[in-house]
């Protein structure tokens, strides 16, 4: 454990991700209360405990401790201005408590609260990265969408030089991730061409069932066999979202099309019929350029619901495997067989599905380097259109953390190396890097990139982390995304993660939506 302490409530999650970057494995724990503080570091004796102040320039001459010493000694110069400072102390466990090891003072200035934010997080990581002789590949970098920036400053016309630099001077950003987000960014404004920002949408429909729920996962999801007899009124609830959404959007062109969840497949044919025919016959497809359903766990998936997708057009489908080990996936939960994956993946190439995605995670539990080489082999073998590889993020309503006595001994094994053999199996595979984002939570401060081969990539998932267009989103769980301005503004309406609630309450939910288009509407009148 790590405890952090504030003097004031700001920056925490700034801080928190940038300590939990270098301590992967270790709770660290932020708050603005000492007492709070106090109360954990009895229970339990920290790796290391840090004191933060911000402390205003008006107040320094008040200040009487260690590292600010030159500011105290005032001697009656009250024309004298002192700047803001952040101030950063490292102090160890030692035979008389909580000993001083460390001390970082930057200066800054409160009222520019972006420049403020990188200042302190430039000297938080130069004082962590010499106290643990480790550097970062991604810097500083600790959102969930790193190449946003890069991609601005293409659209800005900066060089790549240009980038390069301030990448590595604002961000202290390595030459190869740089160069990968720099990559993917150019890719992703090539793909983005084609797509109607201002009067363009695109639209999510969340099934939230699964077969049985993974010891990782978080999602809004519920295994299905408590839910079998509830299908059919969660499908009629989303028929109203879809009529509702229909109607608001039918000026708009239509773009993406992405079934998500959960699981779509753990619907039966004839329901995943019904749902497919209720979207075709309420939206005008004449401007779309993709359609995914997320066919993901292979025990799931019959020829009988694959059919019914090439029925109706689909264009894009996940089959996920996860990891090619079977002791693994018995291990976390996924009910399905290594043979099932392979076998999901052949049916549908068979039906004549063209552009097939696998998820892949590395960083499962007891899975090492070799395994994930042997999966890779598989997969290879296989050689689906498009790769997502996923680093394990396990979040707090996650199983794994919630019931985390129970997993004492399991051993999360993830490394540099193998994220970089998983990128060189995927060009091997003839795919390229086109989207790329990161996780709270991610063990190992890693990332997750999704690869393709040429003209497969799915225009969807870059929509969603690059937010770029209006995403309407339909289902329990489901966050409609207003993006104006290309990014500028961005307003979210989220529908209630419980499903029965989403049942009972689902005209709250189609109204809540009708109040922000209202709100919107006066908006763009009033521009």
């Amino acid at each position: 454990m790590i405890t952090v302490s504030l003097n004031e409530a700001n920056f925490e999650y700034d801080i928190h991700s940038l300590v939990k970057a270098f301590y992967g494995k270790e709770d660290v724990k932020v708050f603005a209360d000492k007492q709070k503080i106090k109360e954990l570091e009895e229970e339990k004796i920290p790796l290391f405990h840090m004191e933060v102040s911000y402390v205003m320039g008006e107040n320094l001459a008040k200040v009487g401790a260690s590292g600010l010493q030159e500011y105290t000694a005032v001697n009656g110069d009250c024309g004298r201005k002192f700047p803001d400072r952040i101030w950063f102390e490292i102090w160890e466990p030692g035979e008389k408590g909580l000993e001083k090891r460390k001390e970082v003072i930057t200066e800054v200035d409160f009222v520019n609260r972006k420049e403020t934010k990188n200042r302190m997080k430039q000297c938080l990581y130069r004082m962590l990265q010499e106290y643990t002789g480790q550097e970062l590949p991604w810097g500083t970098l600790t959102g969930i969408r790193p190449t946003k920036i890069p991609m601005a400053m293409l659209e800005d016309g900066k060089t790549k030089e240009e980038i390069r630099r301030y990448m590595k001077e604002t961000y202290y950003a390595s030459d190869k991730k740089t160069d990968l987000s720099i990559e993917i960014a150019q890719r992703e404004l090539e793909l983005l061409k084609q797509i109607d920002y201002e009067n363009g949408y695109s639209l999510y429909i969340g099934i939230p069932f699964c077969p049985s729920i993974c010891l990782y996962c978080s999602f809004s999801s519920s295994p299905i066999g408590m839910w079998k007899d509830k299908v059919d009124a969660y499908l009629e609830a989303l028929e109203k979202e879809i009529d509702f959404t229909a109607q608001i959007c039918k000026n708009k062109v239509l773009n993406t099309i992405y079934i998500g969840g959960g699981t779509p497949t753990t619907l039966s044919a004839e329901q995943m019929d019904r749902l497919l025919t209720k979207v075709e016959e309420s939206f005008d497809f004449s401007g779309l350029l993709e359609y995914t359903v997320e066919a993901g766990r292979p025990d799931s998936i019959t020829e009988e619901k694959l059919v019914v997708l090439r029925k109706h057009g689909i264009s894009r489908i996940s089959i996920n495997p996860q990891t090619m080990k079977q002791e693994t996936l018995d291990y976390i939960g996924r009910h399905h067989t290594v043979k099932q994956t392979v076998e999901s993946f052949q049916m549908a190439r068979k039906l004549g599905f063209d552009n097939i995605n696998m998820d892949l995670i590395v960083g499962l539990p007891e899975e090492r380097i070799e395994d994930v080489r042997e999966t890779m082999e598989q997969i290879k073998e296989l050689n689906p259109d498009n790769l997502t590889v996923h680093s394990l993020a396990i979040k707090r309503a996650a199983r794994l953390r919630m019931f985390k006595n129970e997993h004492e001994d399991m051993h999360i094994h993830n490394s540099w190396e193998t994220i970089d053999m998983t990128a060189e199996y995927a060009r091997e595979m003839g795919m390229e890097p086109y989207y790329l984002y990161r996780q709270k939570n991610m063990a190992g401060n890693f990332e997750n990139v999704g690869y393709a081969k040429p003209g497969k990539a799915g225009i969807y998932n870059i929509l969603i982390m690059e937010e770029k267009q209006s995403i309407m989103a339909l289902g329990a769980g489901a966050s409609t995304k207003y993006v104006f301005d290309h990014g500028k503004r961005i307003e979210r309406v989220e529908n209630v993660k419980d499903i029965k609630n989403y049942l009972e309450r689902i005209d709250e939910m189609i109204e809540r939506k009708k109040r922000m288009e209202e709100q919107l509407w006066h908006y763009q009148k009033s521009r």
